[in-house]
């Protein structure tokens, strides 16, 4: 009997504010679906948050997307790191999450060995992805664009095109990364999955009951171990 490729679910923690957030992180998760053949499938924020809704639910919303991921993938670029992105890391870490950080913005924002405000880094099962994005998109563009004007370039979208292409060799990375991290071993003790993930469920102040939301964390901690994430 044949058996379905195993995939795995990411939560993509990135901003999504802009025309330029909300471009790149469709981009990039199509392009690593592409990249790894389906294995990891992420899941943007951008597409499931309710418009005209409270904020409280916005975050509930987004929390729990995290916990019910199999792994987190967090765009970690801009000289100041955007709050919520890295509150969701941190929470990821908590539940004992592979992570992926990726940092594709060439300027130097830390303070340590990591091009991010120290306190992000050193934790376990997470891999990182510092990648010059604009040393790539020159490289690239350089190589396809000698004999082309202005003119020509802008009719033939030859700017868009340089840039999927720099987009793909992110995502690459990015791939190889995700491979690193779902094969790293649990941090988290055995005998703590259940208190933890119980106390997890009231940590974050989600709304509903205390006994549904234990409940709910209780099966996606037994859905994590049975894929030997946890």
């Amino acid at each position: 009997m044949k058996t379905s490729k195993k995939n795995y679910t990411v939560y993509f923690g990135s901003e999504l504010f802009s025309l330029k957030h909300l471009i790149g992180n469709a981009y990039l998760a199509e392009a690593i679906y592409e990249k790894s053949h389906g294995k990891y499938r992420c899941k943007l924020p951008q597409d499931f948050e309710p418009r005209g809704k409270a904020p409280r639910t916005i975050r509930d919303q987004d929390i729990r997307a995290l916990l019910e991921c199999d792994l987190g993938l967090f765009n970690y670029d801009g000289t100041e790191l955007d709050s919520g992105t890295v509150i969701e890391f941190m929470i990821a870490k908590f539940a004992d999450i592979p992570a992926v950080i990726l940092r594709s913005d060439i300027r130097q924002a830390g303070d340590g060995n990591d091009p991010w405000n120290l306190m992000s880094s050193f934790f376990p099962r997470t891999v990182n992805v510092v990648a010059n994005s604009l040393g790539n998109y020159k490289a690239i563009a350089h190589r396809r664009r000698r004999t082309l004007d202005d003119a020509l370039r802008l009719a033939g979208q030859q700017s868009s095109a340089d840039a999927q292409l720099m987009c793909e060799h992110v995502a690459a990375q990015c791939v190889r990364a995700l491979d690193r991290a779902v094969e790293l071993k649990p941090a988290m003790p055995k005998r703590l999955r259940e208190d933890v993930y119980r106390w997890i469920a009231l940590m974050p102040g989600l709304r509903g009951k205390e006994k549904p939301l234990i409940k709910k964390l209780e099966a996606i901690m037994k859905q994590k171990v049975a894929k030997r994430l946890l």
